[in-house]
């Protein structure tokens, strides 16, 4: 892999990281930087890449710059009780024009997700999610994408890709590898009920924000089932996150956000993770660039306590529960290791969506299905399976 698309961490900051505790994370991590030669990447379990692009931003030019800010308040933190095998590869520069930043970007997620290394992409607006959903184009398979927005970004068919439309493009651009899509956090009056209803009509997910900050743990197993999560700034609160000229008043708090941060990470799938809509000009006292250091803390964190149980390895290392349920039959299974649980649809190991069979759920899916209610989560996947 060639990485010419990549510039280094400026000189200067690397400087300032040396002035930190040897315990820090600076200290601690491998950075990019004209000093020295390309980090290796052997044994890394995540990488960290800015990319400086705003033109496909909407209402928010000026995102992508001075990830320098993120970087002094990242370097600051100092590591959980987990080992820190992380690279910061430095930022991807604008290119000529906004498809060859795609192009940039495509080429290096699709080497790093090939290479079992988790890239979290600070943007930019979040139309990078599309070139982020088309480095998996290379692995043959469907995925998952998770969307932390108070907006699903739909558009219309006909407009050109911009972070507004970008979920439109997925959707409808060849090849399709897209099995399912989820929103966490959109805000109704921000939604037109011809979007809700379709995505209804696709069987993709949506949780309202008052629906999720009220009970955070009902998106676990929905995050636990991504590929890809990308968050827009948007769906944090001005009062937390003012770096975003799309905030608004309303949106998860904080403490919220890293919460899903670190759900990301626990989960065996996600294999990318993406936080977009930085904007430094409208940053008060650093205060967004310190959000989004604890967010990719929590995501680390999490990374480092998945416990490895999904997809399924021994079956002895699971209990199982058989529901009859109307004309059906649910298998559940309740991890030894994790305590979590799971419902499947049974398919024919030819079937080419075999990997989303096992769907991620929660002790109350099994006890509504022994209450003789089908789990929406269930039926979506078997309508999208058959």
């Amino acid at each position: 892999m060639n990485f010419e698309y990549l510039v280094p961490v400026d000189e200067a900051l690397l400087m300032h990281s040396k002035l930190l505790s040897n315990k820090s994370i600076g200290q601690c991590i491998e950075i990019y930087t004209t000093q020295g030669e390309f980090p290796t990447l052997e044994n890394k379990k995540i990488a960290i890449i800015g990319v400086e692009e705003d033109r496909g931003a909407v209402g928010n030019y000026g995102t992508g710059n001075n990830f320098d800010e993120i970087r002094k308040e990242f370097y600051k933190l100092y590591p959980g009780n987990w080992p820190i095998n992380v690279v910061d590869l430095g930022n991807i520069k604008k290119g000529n024009s906004i498809s060859d930043t795609y192009f940039a970007l495509n080429k290096v997620l699709t080497f790093l997700i090939k290479n079992k290394i988790i890239p979290v992409i600070i943007g930019g607006g979040q139309d990078l999610t599309y070139a982020n959903y088309r480095a998996y184009d290379s692995l043959e398979q469907t995925v998952n994408l998770v969307s932390v927005d108070n907006k699903f970004d739909l558009g219309a068919i006909e407009d050109d890709l911009s972070a507004q439309t970008f979920l439109s493009k997925i959707v409808m651009d060849q090849p399709c590898n897209l099995f399912n899509y989820c929103n966490i956090g959109y805000q109704t009056y921000f939604n037109s009920q011809n979007e809700i209803d379709l995505l209804e009509s696709l069987f993709f997910e949506s949780h309202r924000l008052g629906e999720v900050s009220n009970a955070m743990q009902i998106v676990e197993p929905v995050l636990r089932d991504a590929d890809i999560v990308s968050v827009d700034l948007s769906s944090v609160k001005n009062s937390e996150a003012p770096a975003n000229n799309n905030a608004t008043p309303n949106g998860f708090t904080g403490a919220e956000i890293c919460t899903i941060a670190r759900y990301a990470g626990i989960s065996d799938k996600v294999s990318s993770f993406g936080i977009y809509e930085y904007n430094s000009k409208y940053d008060n006292k650093n205060q967004t660039a310190q959000l989004i250091s604890q967010m990719i803390w929590y995501f680390i964190e999490g990374v480092n306590y998945r416990a490895n149980d999904y997809p399924f390895g021994l079956k002895d290392n699971y209990q199982k529960f058989i529901v009859p349920i109307e004309n059906e039959v649910l298998n559940f299974y309740k991890s030894n290791k994790s305590g979590r649980w799971w419902m499947e649809i049974n398919l024919n190991d030819n079937n080419k969506y075999k990997r989303h069979a096992l769907i991620p759920c929660t002790y109350e899916d099994y006890i509504s299905a022994t209450d003789q209610e089908i789990p929406d989560r269930w039926l979506n996947t078997l309508k999208k399976l058959v």
